[in-house]
């Protein structure tokens, strides 16, 4: 294996473990703080999620991207430049972002509670918001350290750093809140804003571990730079306005989801007091917006680590102007993402009831909610891949006009939307938002690249055939048992319908999906030997 790939690799395991125990933790979470108080939670986190990607505005991929094509041609001068320039502008960003965040904190919580009756008070939200501000003095500084390893091909210590840093976060969480609930009898809002402080420390542990491969590396570094030869005269105008270029795009990627949160987080409210649900608003936001969505994720997660693997040859395709090699890698990458979504999704919406009760609590709303969010998870990840796409292929301006369009109609649809449907309102405003930016994403992609799916139509139809199969003997099973087991109201009852339901499913697709061929086609040798040693011809 080439350190390239090695080097991605260890970049892309990492951030997936990271991703992993960022889903993980809410479960137990859940349990220490009760359901109730979920709502908090997401109230803190959504605005600084926000703030933090302003903060650090794509820093670690256009720093990157800037100190390899430098480096490439032997002028390392150029991106050590932008590394010393670069720490002191993202020490000012986090310290402006951090303050305009504490100082937005009351504002920003009096557009979210509404009515009397909600379960939070405005002070209770800026609290939380106030006490997950200060991370943002830390991260934007550690992700320009990052993309300079990145640049150097140094991808261990971008990968060792978001592990640590996620781990300490999880632990300071988790036996923070317990402490304060369990131990200490403290209110579950002193436990969730100690959890958010989380956040600033976990930082701190990712901070140490970049400061210790700083240290290691220098001497190469230096090195590097004592060889270095002069490519052109490079103002800081010059350097910013081309890193710039390469950050903006992948902002509006990295904050599409927490945008489209942050309006249901705004409005939502607004629309349930008006049809006088107010008493239950807080409730259903923490479902929409934090547990079902923790849910949602997993396959949106696992199918873009699949497909976007592709895209870095399909960047050197349209490159080298290899047309045929371009479209034969983008149906694939597009039935990969389709092969794991699909089904992943669909067995969410039918198990949602015992998926819900397992992971949280016995919810018919919940189970409600997570069944009609759950297929949406199908446009995340499309939306995440197309813009990869358009990225690869130049024309990533094009990402944040659709971006840009797609938020334009969730905002003016969405109280609309939850007068008329209550929570469901709020996911079927996201999913049109969605069709639309993704709609005019594949617009693009098929005019630049001639691009004909009919391949990809056919593949379509047979994954959704497997699909339905599945479906049907999973809801035979899950009848079947209704027999012999009492209803899913317990945890662990439920965890009983999940797994053997859920196995049934697993294996039911993924020997029909070996049986014809189909997974060996699309995920390759490993798949080919699989089917050989369980005999499936």
């Amino acid at each position: 294996m080439s350190s390239f790939m090695k080097g991605t690799a260890i970049l892309t395991i990492g951030m997936f473990l990271s991703k992993v125990l960022g889903l993980i933790y809410v479960f137990p979470f859940y349990a220490i703080i009760g359901e109730e108080n979920v709502a908090l939670y997401s109230y803190g986190f959504i605005p600084y999620s926000i703030m933090l990607s302003i903060a650090i505005s794509g820093a670690p991929v256009a720093v990157s991207k800037f100190v390899s094509k430098y480096n490439s041609r032997g002028d390392y001068a150029a991106g050590r430049k932008l590394m010393k320039s670069g720490v002191f502008i993202m020490i000012g960003s986090g310290v402006v972002c951090f303050a305009a965040l504490y100082l937005l904190a009351d504002p920003i919580a009096g557009m979210v509670i509404k009515d009397d009756e909600q379960i939070f008070t405005t002070n209770q939200i800026a609290g939380v918001i106030r006490w997950v501000s200060f991370a943002l003095l830390v991260v934007p500084f550690m992700s320009i350290t990052r993309g300079f390893f990145q640049g150097y091909g140094h991808m261990t210590p971008t990968a060792v750093s978001q592990l640590i840093e996620q781990i300490v976060r999880i632990i300071v969480v988790l036996v923070g809140a317990f402490i304060m609930m369990r131990l200490f009898n403290g209110t579950p809002e002193s436990a969730i804003s100690f959890a958010l402080f989380a956040s600033f420390i976990g930082a701190l542990g990712g901070l140490l571990v970049m400061g210790y491969y700083w240290k290691k590396t220098k001497p190469e570094f230096d090195l590097k730079l004592r060889e270095s030869v002069d490519s052109g005269d490079f103002s800081y105008v010059k350097i910013y306005k081309e890193v710039l270029t390469y950050s903006i795009p992948y902002v509006f990627v990295g904050i599409a989801s927490t945008l489209f949160q942050l309006i249901d987080m705004l409005t939502f409210n607004t629309a349930m007091a008006e049809i006088g649900l107010a008493k239950v608003s807080d409730l259903y936001l923490s479902m929409l917006n934090f547990t079902t969505q923790k849910i949602v994720m997993i396959p949106v997660m696992l199918a873009t680590g699949f497909s976007m693997a592709l895209v870095p040859a399909i960047t050197r395709f349209y490159t080298q102007r290899k047309h045929s090699d371009v479209i034969e890698t983008m149906d694939k990458t597009f039935q990969i993402l389709l092969f794991v979504t699909l089904p992943a999704v669909i067995g969410i919406s039918v198990l949602s009831y015992e998926i819900y009760a397992f992971l949280y609590s016995p919810s018919d709303m919940g189970a409600h909610v997570l069944a009609l969010y759950a297929p949406v998870a199908i446009l995340f990840a499309l939306f995440s891949v197309t813009a990869a796409l358009l990225q690869g292929i130049d024309h990533q301006k094009w990402i944040i006009f659709s971006l840009l369009v797609g938020i334009l109609i969730k905002l003016s649809i969405n109280i609309p939307m939850i007068e008329a449907f209550e929570a469901s309102g709020a996911i079927y405003a996201t999913t049109i938002g969605y069709i639309f930016t993704i709609g005019i994403n594949i617009a693009v992609i098929v005019k630049v690249l001639n691009y004909k799916p009919k391949r990809l139509m056919r593949r379509i139809l047979l994954i959704a055939i497997l699909t339905a199969v599945m479906v049907a003997v999973v809801m035979v099973v899950r009848s079947l048992l209704g027999f012999i087991l009492p209803e899913p109201n317990t945890r662990w009852i439920a965890m009983v319908y999940l797994f053997i339901c859920g196995g049934v499913g697993v294996v039911v697709y993924g020997f029909l999906s070996l049986k014809l061929g189909l997974a060996q086609k699309l995920l390759g040798s490993r798949f080919e030997r699989l089917a050989k040693k369980l005999h499936i011809h």
